[in-house]
C-alpha cells in the first residue's frame, strides 16, 4: 500500500507557533535523519489523522511531497492529545533506496481457529510479539508478517527465526536471542484426570 501526503515548510518554531498551527487545523512536523539537514513541516490534521488510524501506515514507505518535491521518509514518532483524537507532533526519517534501514512491522496471526493444537488438543494460542524488527531495503518492507498457525501443535512455539519472510528481509536478532512470537498452550488436566482413584479406605 502506498501512502502519499501534502506537506509544507515552516518557519515558525516554538510552543506559541505550534499551538497556532493547531488551531488551523495543521499538525507540526520534522524530517530528519540522510545528508540534508532536519526540516521544519506542517500538514493537513484531518490527513494525517486518517492515516495514522491504517495499521500499514506506521510500517511501510511514506510518501511526503514537500512544496512540489518529493521525500521518502519513514514514520518515527507520533504525539497524541491524551483523550482527544488530536494529533500534537509528528517525527519522519528521511530513507535511501540504496540503503538498507530497520523497521517494526506488525503480525497478522492466520489459521488459529484450526490449528493443530487447537483442533485437536484443546489448547489456546498464547501471543508473545504482535509486532517485529526487520531489516530490509525500503522497497522491500513489507507492510506486515504472516504467521500461520495451522501446523502448530500444543505445547510448541514458533520463534522469530522460524517464521517465514518476503524475499530480501531479515529479522533483526540480537546476538542469540530467538525470542518466542507465539505458543499454543494446553492446561494439565486435573492431577486425578487419567489416573486411577484412590482405593477407598
Amino acid at each position: 500500500m502506498k501512502f502519499e501526503l501534502n506537506a509544507y515548510k515552516r518557519e515558525l518554531q516554538g510552543s506559541g507557533a505550534s499551538r497556532r498551527l493547531r488551531r488551523a487545523n495543521k499538525v507540526p512536523g520534522i524530517i530528519y535523519g540522510g545528508a540534508a539537514a532536519p526540516a521544519l513541516i506542517e500538514l493537513d490534521h484531518n490527513d494525517l489523522l486518517l492515516a495514522l488510524r491504517k495499521e500499514a501506515f506506521h510500517s511501510s514507505v511514506l510518501s511526503l511531497k514537500i512544496d512540489g518535491k518529493v521525500e521518502t521518509v519513514l514514520l518515527r514518532d507520533s504525539q497524541m492529545h491524551p483523550y482527544k483524537p488530536l494529533v500534537l507532533h509528528v517525527d519522519f526519517l528521511r530513507v535511501d533506496a540504496t540503503h538498507a534501514i530497520h523497521q517494526k512491522v506488525p503480525l497478522h496471526f492466520v489459521n488459529a481457529d484450526i490449528a493443530v493444537g487447537v483442533k485437536l488438543d484443546g489448547g489456546v494460542v498464547s501471543h508473545a510479539m504482535n509486532e517485529i524488527d526487520v531489516a530490509c531495503l525500503p522497497q522491500d518492507l513489507p507492510a506486515f508478517i504472516e504467521v500461520d498457525l495451522k501446523d502448530l501443535k500444543g505445547g510448541q512455539t514458533l520463534h522469530v527465526s522460524q517464521l517465514a519472510y518476503p524475499q530480501g528481509v531479515k529479522p533483526v536478532m540480537h546476538g542469540d536471542d530467538d525470542p518466542v512470537v507465539v505458543a499454543i498452550t494446553v492446561k494439565k488436566a486435573a492431577a486425578a484426570e487419567g489416573e486411577e482413584a484412590a482405593p477407598a479406605a
